[in-house]
């Protein structure tokens, strides 16, 4: 891990006291939100009171709402700086998770884990990450023989690949007899209705080891954005650091994908706007993707919860609502 210096901490502090800020008042918002009612003063009450006996509305606030908002936040963070990795990595902008490919590769994989009636943890998140991991080699292997930086060729890729997942998905879907997968079009569109406190656990277990060892990387990574000759001359080793940040993004997403389906362009949309207002020091922009990342899904549940009048939209809905457009902003920048 690089040093830090004290004008950097103290501008990662500020960012990150603003950003915690921001996602304290999302998940506020989120407690106060939907189709049973609510208010923040009725959040309020039922967080000071000291009365046991429990409302309904005190049920539907802490024991559903309160642990999908916990799990919003975790998948956003996890998706943000997964985004934010790859761009680095890659050092391109729209390097993204989902338009990659590799988050339809995790579904593939968490699709077989659930026809081969394997747990959900931790048989599915298995079978996801190995789906994610034979996605991101297959797009390396297409977009490049020597070199993995190599701009256009890699979107090309990834985005062949992403169709070629959809199709594969539609066709398990298609065969499959199973009951459980009644259901699965609308959690491969992002769905955080099944989530429970013991699945935030696990969740957090897996998710902060990864968040803490990309921030010790982050320093390296500003080093990788000057070219890996530079890099490997200040003492990277270009090699090592590039497959472990690859394998440890991989497994962020493939877990995230296991527990709440597809939720695409979380990773391009906050990382590239903190880095339009932060600049490209990733010792600031890695706390910052994990905290606005967590706000940024935090409150594109909240519409998917309230805006149907009966039952609720994917999440994944909302972010693609927000994320093509951009998206394509961003590739027509890019043509310039």
């Amino acid at each position: 891990m690089s040093k830090i210096y004290p004008s950097v901490l103290k501008r990662m502090t500020l960012v990150s006291i603003i950003l915690a800020t921001l996602l304290v008042a999302a998940m506020l918002i989120g407690l106060s939100a939907g189709p049973a009612g609510s208010s923040l003063e009725a959040v309020w009450h039922s967080f000071s009171s000291s009365d046991d006996s429990g409302s309904m509305l005190d049920e539907i606030i802490w024991k559903i709402r309160f642990p999908r908002i916990l799990l919003a936040a975790m998948v956003g963070a996890a998706l943000s700086l997964g985004g934010l990795v790859f761009q680095a990595l890659l050092r391109n902008p729209l390097a993204e998770p989902y338009i990659l490919g590799i988050s339809g590769g995790s579904a593939i994989g968490a699709i077989i884990g659930i026809l081969m009636g394997l747990s959900h943890f931790p048989g599915v998140s298995l079978t996801a990450f190995a789906g994610s991991f034979a996605t991101l080699l297959l797009i390396l292997l297409m977009s490049s023989g020597q070199s993995i930086i190599v701009k256009d060729s890699l979107l090309l890729s990834g985005v062949m690949v992403n169709a070629f997942c959809a199709a594969v998905i539609l066709f398990l879907i298609s065969i499959a007899q199973d009951s459980r997968l009644h259901n699965i079009m609308f959690w491969l569109m992002g769905d955080f209705s099944s989530s429970d406190i013991n699945q935030v656990v696990i969740l957090a277990v897996m998710l902060f080891p990864c968040f803490i060892l990309m921030f010790r990387f982050s320093g390296t990574m500003n080093l990788l954005l000057l070219g890996n000759e530079m890099a490997q001359t200040m003492g990277v080793n270009v090699r090592a650091v590039t497959v472990t940040l690859f394998i440890v993004t991989s497994f962020m997403v493939s877990v995230t994908v296991s527990h709440c389906g597809l939720i695409g362009f979380v990773g391009l949309v906050i990382p590239h706007l903190l880095r339009l207002v932060l600049g490209s020091d990733h010792r600031i922009l890695v706390p910052a993707s994990i905290l606005g990342g967590a706000a940024y899904v935090v409150l594109c549940d909240v519409p998917a919860r309230i805006l149907p009048l009966q039952g609720e939209m994917p999440v994944g809905v909302i972010t693609a609502m927000i994320g093509a457009p951009l998206f394509i902003i961003l590739l027509k920048r890019s043509k310039r």
